[in-house]
């Protein structure tokens, strides 16, 4: 494209140049310019936060905030956490969720520029010689910016709030990935918990062994099997103390501490199970809450708007308007030897166009329409994947909740009534001790299964949660610490 200046008859007033101020004036009346919330912009986070998950949100952004946020946590901290305590903890000490925030006041502060009218240009030159001087004034503004700011300013609007929105997403992010990091860190407090009493009656066991063998009261091979079986569950139980530090210090990633706060408390077992409840519509209140479909719905009409500007100024790029005032003073010597001198004033206005000779703007608005189609598409898929996210959290949740009741309503109470009836037989001399260590260990296998089951209810649970609120879907409850295999036998409990 080329630009030409079309020159403009100067008015005959000097006043009149000033009129690109009132233009100003005028653009600033059309866009309604905006200005900086006193909450930041976190307002809409803050309310999502308090009806989705009945927690608070602040942006810290002074020593008082900083310190009444630093207040909380501590009070929080002084009792043994709860999955709600360090969700609330989280949200108030992640400086990840904070960076977040900065991201939000830097969108809101380029909505705040967006909105100003644009800034003249001024300018100054003084060109001299022997006999004359000449100096040109001169201010510049951007017709077209100044015609398009009610628009422009209308699509920053709305391009903050997709960042609102957004940043409500990382809040109940955060919160999700809190609450089930929370669950994995209290199962591996219970599984190392359960393997350390149970390596204390293995220990008592082998050492009672030892004294038999001593006396010729049990054969080598005997005495061999539980002491194997003692060492491998003291490789099983210095595993799970590694998981137990593993999910501990995942969890404070996610709490945002150091220093003496990592003396924080966890309990030792995990809840009882949830109610199961029933939910009718799970689809429909999926698409209906959750937070990404909201921001895609945003991004997608703020395309829309974004096209429809493309559309308006596809062959026009730029418009400037240009006053320019110039003063000429020259000297001239006459023949008698006279200095004659003279001073000239003159005002001019240019307006200068870019003509689009060589792209006449379809290039520009392929571009936004196709920008446009592929959020619509996206928009689609993703209405497509929620709702099969909502049914596969639902279903998760309830199959879960199904094998943790199996475990607790009829495995574990079988494996005990068979470890009780098997030492009765052994201390009757009916079996010998590889019966007994056999049936001990498979009770040690379903306690940790149990175990693992319950954290995994608690895990999908949250994941039902999430899949209608937004904040993304978990990987599942995570590896279980003991394994089956190895060969080792496990000892009575």
């Amino acid at each position: 494209m080329t630009r030409t200046a079309l020159p403009i008859p100067a008015p005959t007033h000097a006043n009149r140049i000033s009129r690109l101020a009132l233009l100003a004036g005028i653009a600033a009346l059309l866009g309604g310019c905006a200005s900086f919330s006193p909450d930041g912009g976190v307002g809409t986070a803050q309310t999502i936060a308090f009806s989705e998950l009945n927690k608070d949100v602040v942006k810290i952004g002074d020593d008082a905030s900083a310190g009444s946020a630093k207040a909380r946590v501590d009070k929080l901290m002084k009792a043994p956490l709860t999955a709600d305590s360090a969700v609330q903890i989280a949200l108030l000490n992640n400086r990840g969720l904070q960076a977040a925030f900065n991201e939000l006041g830097i969108a809101e502060a380029q909505m705040v520029a967006a909105s100003l009218p644009p800034n003249p240009r001024f300018g100054i030159s003084k060109l001299s010689g022997r006999f004359e001087i000449e100096i040109e004034r001169q201010v510049a503004g951007s017709l077209l910016a100044l015609a398009t700011l009610p628009a422009r300013a209308e699509i920053a609007r709305d391009r903050f709030g997709a960042a609102q929105l957004r940043a409500a997403e990382a809040v109940l992010k955060l919160a999700a990935e809190t609450r089930r990091q929370y669950y994995r860190a209290v199962a591996a407090n219970a599984q190392a918990a359960f393997f350390q009493e149970a390596k204390a009656s293995s220990d008592a066991a082998s050492e009672l062994f030892k004294r038999l063998g001593e006396s010729g009261g049990i054969n080598k091979l005997n005495q061999a099997r539980e002491f194997a079986f003692d060492a491998e569950l003291g490789a099983q139980l210095a595993q799970a103390r590694l998981q137990q530090r593993q999910e501990r210090e995942r969890l404070v990633r996610q709490l945002g501490l150091w220093g003496d706060d990592l003396r924080f408390k966890l309990p030792g077992t995990l809840p009882a199970l949830p109610p199961l409840k029933t939910v009718k519509a799970v689809e429909a209140e999926a698409l209906r809450k959750r937070i990404d479909v909201q921001v895609a719905r945003a991004e997608l009409d703020l395309l829309a708007k974004s096209l429809g500007l493309t559309q308006a100024t596809r062959f026009v790029n730029d418009i400037d308007l240009l006053g320019r005032r110039t003063y000429d003073r020259g000297r001239s010597v006459l023949a008698d030897g006279d200095v004659e001198r003279e001073a000239k004033r003159s005002r001019t206005l240019e307006l200068e166009i870019e003509i689009p000779l060589y792209d006449f703007g379809q290039s520009r608005v392929v571009q936004a329409e196709q920008t446009y189609m592929q959020a619509a598409n996206k928009l689609a898929e993703k209405a497509v994947n929620v709702r099969s996210e909502a049914r596969e959290a639902y279903t998760a949740y309830r199959g879960s909740h199904e094998i943790a009741r199996q475990y607790q309503s009829n495995v574990l109470p079988l494996r005990k009534i068979i470890q009780d009836e098997a030492l009765l037989q052994y201390n009757g001399m009916l079996i010998d001790v590889t019966q007994l260590i056999v049936d001990a260990r498979g009770r040690i296998l379903s306690n940790v299964a149990a175990i693992n089951a319950r954290r995994d209810v608690w895990i999908a649970h949250t994941d039902f949660k999430h899949a209608i609120i937004g904040g993304g879907l978990g990987a599942g409850g995570g590896a279980v610490v003991a394994s089956a295999g190895g060969g080792g036998d496990a000892p009575a409990h």
